[in-house]
């Protein structure tokens, strides 16, 4: 129960990122915190004590063995949330720079004034 309750302060932590500050940078870093949360609530969904790999080594036992297998869904979705993060990620930065660029500033409130 501990790691879900550590891994919603972390979801929180993240969403105050976005939501309470100005600078983009400090932004980016929330939502980066709210994805690496949300991956480690689905490993921990996915995680079983004493569960082994999926792989079925002797079709006689597969019965017995398949009791112990651990669920490769999540982990398969948590692998595919990373590559997607990590273009998500890129993309938000070049924004970040592109914005820097233009009005020479982080701060969300100065780049909405310097419209145009």
């Amino acid at each position: 129960m501990v790691p879900y309750i550590l891994c919603t302060i972390l979801l929180l932590l993240g969403i105050y990122g976005i939501i309470a500050k100005k600078n983009l940078v400090k932004i980016v870093i929330g939502l980066l915190i709210i994805e690496y949360a949300t991956n480690l609530l689905l490993i921990l969904i996915g995680y079983r004590t004493g569960g082994t790999a999926p792989i079925v080594s002797d079709a006689r036992y597969a019965a017995v063995e398949s009791a112990n297998f651990v669920d490769p869904i999540p982990q398969a979705l948590i692998v595919t949330s990373i590559v997607i993060g990590l273009g998500i990620t890129a993309m938000v930065i070049a924004i970040c720079l592109r914005l820097y660029e233009k009005y020479g500033t982080f701060d969300i409130l100065q780049i909405r004034r310097l419209k145009g």
